[in-house]
């Protein structure tokens, strides 16, 4: 049962919005960013790029399908916190075991309902992501001058590395279904588990390996591949990752990398990153696929992007020859895909797995698998 002790969410420019504690009681500080989706509140939580950050649903009604143990997309909850303007106040679907308010509540996962989430986002919107924080129990009995100086007080996700936060500490490794095509490394910066599912699917022996993983490491499982997963954190932040990115295109294996490898594929090619006002986050984004002018509802969750030219491809800073940009975000002209035309390797900014959301980018992991067979007939060849 939801019970409505006083609960305030307070911004770094000093907004607050008071209103009722939802799941664990205390104090949580993370950047608040809006997630525009209607369902899939499971998944969201789930999703590890969203470690440091206080999700605000812009959708009103979240909880009434409750918890289960079949949709999560990782091994726990990771947001910093959790913002419902109306949680269920039932639970009624066949697959539910328990409530989100009881899953926040045994979690840890400090949060609060009963605000007006609608100003909250325009907010969000206009100002740009800030940070926040959420306090309830005892937390909420602290003055608001107190209370704004913790939020201040907080890092800003500009700059922070949160890979190893959410990475796997040792490698995990997933079958392949149907026809093998080989081992395909997979660096887990904040993997989801229906994307490794989606790889097993297309053929791939799927080696998850952690963050820290070296290029040698990462050569001695013998790869046909490389994939680069979503995962939170600032792209400018992740030197590392880059370099082992080069050293993969200077191997010469084929890349896919989605969200976060998209941010890294760009960087190791030569270009810039920036962060975005509020960026995009939830599952209606509109892209168009320049390739063949379709526009795809895909899902997202990114704050920072990719800053290379829109137009016409160029040269990639770093030398690996001409780069294009495949697709484009509809709403801000935002790089959403990097396609190298002279190397197999190719990147989208957001998730063709979609879970939840549309799967009108899931056609991008079957393209992934016919690049990787090409490349492996031109070896044979060779």
């Amino acid at each position: 049962m939801i019970r409505h002790d006083p609960a305030v969410l307070v911004l770094e420019d000093g907004t607050r919005y008071a209103g009722h504690a939802y799941g664990a009681r205390g104090r949580t500080l993370g950047e608040a960013v809006f997630a525009t989706g209607m369902t899939g509140y499971q998944e969201t939580l789930t999703d590890p790029s969203y470690a440091g950050q206080i999700v605000v649903q812009t959708a009103p009604h979240i909880g009434n399908t409750g918890m289960n143990d079949e949709d999560p997309e990782s091994r726990r909850i990771w947001v910093a916190g959790y913002v419902v303007r109306d949680p269920s106040r039932v639970v009624s679907n066949f697959r539910a075991l328990r409530s989100l308010d009881d899953e926040l509540e045994s979690t840890g996962i400090v949060g609060i309902t009963g605000i007006d989430t609608r100003a909250l986002t325009r907010r969000l919107r206009d100002t740009g992501s800030m940070r926040a924080g959420i306090f309830s129990g005892s937390d909420a009995e602290l003055d608001a001058e107190a209370q704004l100086a913790l939020v201040r007080e907080a890092p800003e996700m500009a700059g922070q590395n949160l890979s190893a936060q959410v990475s796997v500490e040792t490698a995990l490794v997933t079958p392949a279904e149907g026809e093998r095509i080989g081992n395909l490394a997979v660096l887990d910066l904040g993997i989801k588990q229906a994307t490794v599912n989606n790889l097993a699917a297309r053929g791939f022996e799927v080696h998850v390996l952690p963050q820290s993983v070296s290029l040698d490491e990462l050569l001695a499982i013998d790869p046909v591949a490389v994939f680069y997963s979503n995962g939170p954190g600032d792209p400018s932040a992740s030197d590392a990752h880059v370099a082992l990115l080069r050293g993969v295109l200077d191997a010469g294996l084929p890349f896919f990398g989605i969200c976060f490898g998209n941010q890294l594929l760009g960087r190791a090619l030569g270009y810039g990153t920036y962060k975005l006002p509020f960026g995009h986050r939830g599952i209606n984004q509109p892209v168009l696929d320049k390739a063949t002018g379709k526009v795809e509802i895909t899902a997202h969750n990114h704050g920072f992007a990719v800053d290379a030219p829109l137009d016409a491809p160029s040269d990639s800073p770093n030398g690996y020859g001409k780069v294009e940009v495949s697709h484009i975000g509809l709403n801000d002209q935002v790089v959403e895909g990097l396609n190298a035309l002279e190397i197999p390797a190719f990147s989208v900014q957001y998730h063709p797995e979609a879970a939840a959301g549309p799967h009108d980018a899931n056609y991008l992991f079957d393209r992934f698998r016919d690049m990787v067979v090409a490349h492996q007939s031109k070896k044979a060849k060779n």
